[in-house]
């Protein structure tokens, strides 16, 4: 176990050398940095600054940094400040089991829920790898079961639909991992509630049928209200199309979670209870048995390809000097950006149907972990921290907020994403030739953009010239896979994971704590009780207490 000092001793980023070079470096000339000019002087941009991750499987993911506002002397400095920022060694802390949360005083362990290679990974000196191993065991066997159509509902029917209830990162990592390989799926369909708004749980309970329906209850502590509200409804449904009979809950409900008495009296068989322990971070849950309904809807052996991919990340991340360290450039770009060209948001965009949910996923990813303002040295931070990160698939996000991508004031940082084989090659790959030609454009536009002098080549006059006129200068990064499998998901996963760690690690903070969420929990669980009766309320400020009395009028 590390102690709070091991990492609450470094320095505010702002006082690093090496930031203080940065600045000195965009001030000088980094800020009027043309990447158009840089490719004209560097026959080997491109070489020197992309890099090929070779997985497990042998399949490859090229990561193009060379459309980046980076020249060499840029590069290296910021090299320097993950040096000077110790980011290796809060890495090698993290790797080791230590307890780099120190706010909640916990490990921060996810890595070692894709620890395929089964090496010993302790924690507080016991090796958690046979841990997990007994509960990657468990959910291959359940899985197959129900697969297989070997588990039974109460009448004796196959199971064809399982709805995951959760919140959070028990809610968006599967939701998201199932819709990025449904291509993978076979004949059991997945359904996912998550918002406390009844009409969730209402329209999905619409669509399936009690005697071959298995719910997943996935909260940790069982004790997540609106998991447990949602888990309540769907129990009480299941009890009233199946004659109240409580020995059948054991057949259809199944619990990701940790607290067995809170299992048990809830009605579900404890036998059907999947844990993981503290040390595992909810955005970072998708590793673990709340990857359950994951491995149900595409088998576990690809399940399995999917943690072994994430885990030749973390062997890239861990092993590869910082030069060639691909999470570690990302943050390092990040960082650049956000805090020296003042970029306040980030943007993903896959090129890729099946990746639609993939922002979604690393909003909470970057926005929890690095929305923070105090440091690790308990100060407030003096510089920006975690960027506003958003997205959608192109090529529809070209026609909605491209516009202001590429002619707005702002500078927005961008990764595509696409794979250059197509599950569905439709039209003789027609379909791909066009995506793939609009993510390739794409990027090639906000770099190079349109001057004057060809607007008017094209005919334009007067006042129209400014309009078509575009900057350029834009950054993108560029990340082509090969095709996505259950492999490469788990890679781009864990890169964006190691990305957000060494943002973090520079901005000195803790990327590992949430407190910013349970403020509004807190209040909400004082304005439910007031919610019951009829009575005016007057506890709160005069807008509160406007909304909520309004609120019960009209209720």
């Amino acid at each position: 176990m590390a102690s709070q000092n091991t990492f609450s001793d470094f320095k505010l980023a702002t006082e690093l050398p090496a930031w203080k070079k940065l600045q000195a470096l965009y001030d000088a000339s980094g800020k009027n940095i043309s990447v158009k000019q840089e490719f004209a002087k560097d026959a080997k941009r491109f070489e020197k600054f992309s890099h090929t991750f070779t997985n497990f499987d042998g399949s490859k993911i090229l990561f193009d940094f060379s459309k980046n506002l980076v020249n060499d002397e840029v590069k290296a400095a910021l090299i320097e400040l993950a040096k000077e920022a110790k980011v290796t060694g809060l890495r090698d802390a993290m790797f080791k089991g230590d307890h780099i949360n120190y706010t909640e005083d916990r490990a921060v362990y996810h890595v070692a829920l894709r620890n395929r290679a089964n090496k010993p990974m302790y924690v507080d000196g016991k090796n958690v790898a046979p841990e997990v191993d007994a509960v990657l065991k468990h959910m291959k066997e359940f899985s197959e079961e129900v697969r297989s159509g070997a588990w039974k509902g109460y009448t004796g029917k196959k199971i064809t639909d399982v709805i995951n209830i959760g919140i959070g990162g028990s809610d968006l990592g599967p939701v998201m991992v199932t819709e990025a390989l449904k291509h993978y799926a076979t004949d059991i369909k997945v359904h996912f509630v998550s918002n406390i708004d009844g009409t969730h749980i209402a329209e999905t309970l619409k669509v399936v049928d009690p005697e071959t329906t298995l719910f997943l209850i996935a909260s940790k502590t069982f004790t997540t209200a609106e998991t447990i509200t949602n888990a309540t409804s769907a129990k009480n449904w299941f009890l009233s199309k199946t004659g109240n009979n409580p020995a059948h809950i054991a057949k259809h409900f199944a619990a990701l979670s940790t607290n067995e008495k809170a299992v048990g009296e809830f009605g579900i068989d404890t036998k059907n209870m999947f844990g993981f322990d503290s040390w595992v971070g909810g955005r970072y849950s998708v590793w673990s048995s709340i990857g359950l309904s994951v491995a149900l809807y595409i088998g576990y052996d690809r399940f399995e390809e999917f943690l072994k991919g994430a885990e030749a990340v973390d062997k890239h991340f861990t092993e590869t000097p910082l030069e060639e360290n691909i999470p570690l450039l990302g943050g390092l770009l990040s960082v650049w950006y956000n805090n020296f060209f003042d970029a306040q948001t980030h943007l993903v965009a896959p090129f890729d149907q099946y990746l639609h949910r993939f922002p979604a996923y690393l909003q909470q990813l970057s926005m929890e972990s690095n929305g923070k303002s105090v440091t690790r040295g308990n100060v407030f931070a003096n510089y920006s921290t975690g960027s506003i990160l958003f997205g959608e698939p192109a090529t529809n996000a070209q026609h909605s907020f491209f516009q202001l991508v590429h002619q707005g004031t702002k500078i927005i940082p961008s990764d595509f994403i696409l794979a250059a084989q197509s599950h569905n090659p439709i039209e003789s790959k027609l379909h791909q030739k066009m995506l793939a030609s609009n993510f390739f454009a794409q990027a090639e536009a906000l770099m190079v953009g349109k001057d004057a002098a060809q607007v008017e080549a094209e005919g334009a006059t007067g006042g129209l010239v400014p309009h078509k006129i575009f900057s350029g200068n834009r950054p993108t990064t560029s990340i082509l896979a090969q095709k996505i499998t259950p492999a490469t998901l788990g890679s781009l996963i864990a890169y964006y994971e190691h990305v957000t760690f060494t943002e973090g690690a520079i901005w000195n903070i803790n990327s590992f704590d949430q407190w910013g969420v349970e403020l509004g929990k807190v209040l909400a669980k004082v304005i439910g009780k007031e919610l019951e009766g009829s009575e005016i309320v007057k506890a709160h400020d005069e807008s509160t207490n406007g909304l909520i009395n309004q609120f019960k009028q009209w209720m």
